[in-house]
Formats: C-alpha cells, structure tokens, sequence
C-alpha cells in the first residue's frame, strides 16, 4: 500500500454520499435511519442515478448490463486497458424498512478509493472497476444476489429478466420502467480480482474493538420451502381423534429443525444455523383447523456437510409425518449455494494494507451471504468488514461510526491499489 494514499480518503466526501442514498426510499422513524429500495422502484432508479452522476463526475466509462448491474470503470494513464481489472463493489437496494449503510457502504467506498487514487495522485497498471450489483437483497424478484448469479454465469440473462414479483411484472420491465435495462452481461470471469467491504451485521468487531474484520470464509446457504397439507375444518365439532391438523405436524417439523441444528453446533460445527422463518397457515381463523401451512426454511454454515444433514432431518420428518398424521407433505429446495473460501491472494493484501495502515483487524467467517460468494467462484475475491454498532442490521437501527466508515475505506483503497499494481 501505498503510504501517501490513506491521507486522501475523503470522510465527509464519503458520508454525503451515503447520507445523500439514504434520501432515496426513506421512511420516516422516531429513531435511526431507514429506507426502502426494492429493484425497479423509482427510489431505485433515484439510487442509481445518483451514483451514475458521481461515476461521471470521475470521467469513468458507466456501462449497464441486461440485467442493470452498473459498472464504473477506470484506466489509469500507465494501465493497459486490455489487462484484466481490479473491482469491487456492493448493490444499492434495501430490505424493506432496511438500514442506510447495507450495501451502499460497499459501493461508495469503492468509489472513493478510486476518488482517492487518482487525487494522490497514483497510477496503477491495471484499470479499476467499481459495480453495484442488482437485486442482492431479494426483496422483489428473487431470493437474492440475482446481478452477480448473472455475473458469473449461474444464471442467465433471460431467466432473470423473466423473474416475477407478486404482482407478476417482470424483472426486464421494471429495469425498463425506470431506465435501467441495459445490454449483454457483466463477466466477473473477466476480472483480475475482488474486493468487497460491507457491515458486520453483528458485533463481534464491536466486542473486540477491533476496525475491521476480514472474512475467511462465506456461509453456504440452503433454503427450503415445504407444503404441509391436512384437513380444515370446523374447531368445535371435530374431535380431537379425528383431526388432521396440519399445524400441528408443522410444528412438529419445526422443532426438529431446531433440535437437530442445535445437536450439531455442540458436537460437529458451531457456526451451524437453521431458521424457520415462514410459517403461513390456512385458513387463518381461531374457529377452523389449520389445514395447510406453508413453511419457509433457512440452513446455514461453513461446512456443506452438516447443512445437508439438517435437509435430511427435513426430509425424514416429513415422511414421518405422513405416516402418523397423515398429512400430505411437498419438499422443494430453490436456492443452494455452498460455502465458500476466500482467496489467499486478496486476504493477503488485506492483511498487507491494514498493516501498513496500523489497522487493527481481526479474522472471521460470514454468516450472511453477500455477492462475494458469487464472484468467488469465478476470481480471486477478498470480503471484509465494518463494524456494526449493537450488531443491528436490515432495521433503522443499522449504523455505523463515520470514523469506521473512513478506516474500512482506507483499507479497501490499500488493498485495491496493491492487486491493482501487481
């Protein structure tokens, strides 16, 4: 890392653009900060103009792919353009009633470590790419990271553009609505490396009281959605002996999520989670036995072996099921990403930068899914942390010092400029 470059990271710079993207979607609250920016809404398209604007303000080349991942790319005078670029990035979208830093910080601390490097003024040989991915949260149109699944080739551009909300418009027409629907395909194949910076959503930085944490490795994910199918009928005249009470056997089947997730943290890994965290029962009435529910359940981990041990488990319950209840079960498991390692080579410069920086940071594994556990399948990728205050995230609560904000950028600028100067 360059010495010089740290004192050209900009703070206020920084937060006015992250204070000026809190604006698009905000919502009212007592305390906090809190907006709402689902793909394809007008307080995306405000996001993204936003950050197109300040990309042009930088002289970088702005493209847009089909499926409206925005890309700013910059050559530096001794760079050859056709070398293969450093990048970084995150997405601009939002939970609903979702924080101000999740994802944004991401984004414009990359824009700012270019902003940095070209007033230090530094020359890197390869170009430097800065991307905000679509539709990471999955707040609209999928169950998540669906730009960068685009990236890497794990979905095409015609699947995605033909995803549906509830109320059955499509990806490509909402990108059209609001101008965001561009043309081919953003390749993560192409880079040289990645860099992504993002909060905690936790606290183990805060509880260390350390700057920084950089990721070793990405939780895999697996997400179930299940169909318990029994009788409805009526509360009062159906006999306990003759009820098929769909609720009932789900809980059943809840609780032996929990149990066997909880046996394997205490004897096989302790980083394994399972939640359910949908559970819509039909018909809904005090007076009438539940006769279905839909679950929604989330296995996550380090280690792919024990998140297919609990999709056993499911599995085995829900046969179970059938035999003493005598419900009708259907299993289906859409989304499926295994855990991920990051690279050497990116973690190295991290730990490079921060040390030549005097930042002092901590090692850890991510338990949420980010776009890096995309793009690590098709480059070399590197993720690391902000600190979360009190580990909220996803609420009005998020925040994040402006103090660590800076510092977490001042480390992604070192690390880009060493990759880049390789």
């Amino acid at each position: 890392m360059n010495q010089h470059l740290r004192e050209y990271i900009d703070e206020d710079r920084l937060r006015a653009d992250i204070v000026q993207t809190a604006e698009f979607g905000t919502i009212p609250v007592e305390e906090g900060n809190s907006r709402t920016v689902l793909t394809g809404t007008e307080a995306d398209k405000q996001a993204r103009e936003y950050f197109v604007k300040k990309l042009d303000e930088r002289e970088l080349d702005v493209s847009i792919d089909a499926v409206g991942n925005i890309t700013g790319r910059w050559v530096p005078d001794n760079a050859d353009p056709a070398t293969r670029p450093v990048a970084t990035g995150s997405h601009l979208d939002s939970v609903i009633a979702g924080g101000i830093f999740d994802g944004v910080l991401g984004v414009y601390a990359g824009l700012e470590s270019i902003r940095a490097i070209q007033d230090a003024p530094l020359s890197p040989d390869r170009p430097i790419e800065v991307v905000a991915f679509t539709e990471e949260e999955g707040g609209r149109f999928s169950d998540g990271v669906l730009g960068s699944s685009v990236a890497i080739g794990a979905s095409t551009v015609v699947d995605a553009l033909a995803t549906t909300d509830d109320a059955g418009v499509t990806l490509g027409e909402a990108l059209e609505d609001i101008g965001f629907r561009g043309e081919g395909r953003l390749d993560a194949t192409a880079w040289d490396s990645w860099l992504e910076l993002h909060v905690e959503q936790g606290t183990r930085l805060e509880d260390a009281s350390v700057s920084a944490g950089i990721v070793n490795h990405i939780i895999g994910t697996i997400r179930c959605h299940i169909d318990i199918l029994g009788e409805a009928n009526h509360a009062g005249t159906t006999s306990m002996g003759s009820r098929v009470d769909a609720l009932t056997a789900a809980s059943e089947l809840a609780l032996e999520i929990e149990s066997t997730t909880t046996e394997i943290v205490d004897t096989h890994s302790e980083t394994a989670v399972g939640t359910v965290g949908q559970f819509d029962v039909e018909p809904g009435s005090i007076n009438v036995i539940p006769g279905a529910v839909h679950l929604g359940v989330d296995i996550r981990d380090v280690e792919y072996e024990s998140m297919e041990r609990v999709v056993s488990t499911i599995r085995r319950c829900l046969s179970r099921l059938e035999d003493e209840r005598d419900v009708e079960t259907a299993f289906d498991r859409p989304y499926d990403i295994e855990p991920v390692s990051m690279s050497d080579r990116c973690t190295t410069a991290l730990h490079s930068a921060a040390a030549q920086a005097g930042i002092e940071i901590t090692e850890l594994h991510s338990g949420a899914g980010h776009d890096t556990m995309h793009i690590a399948k098709a480059t070399d990728a590197g993720l690391f942390f902000a600190p979360s205050k009190g580990g909220y995230s996803h609420s009005a609560a998020e925040w994040t010092e402006w103090s660590d904000c800076a510092t977490t950028t001042r480390l992604l600028a070192g690390a880009l400029y060493d990759l880049a100067s390789e």
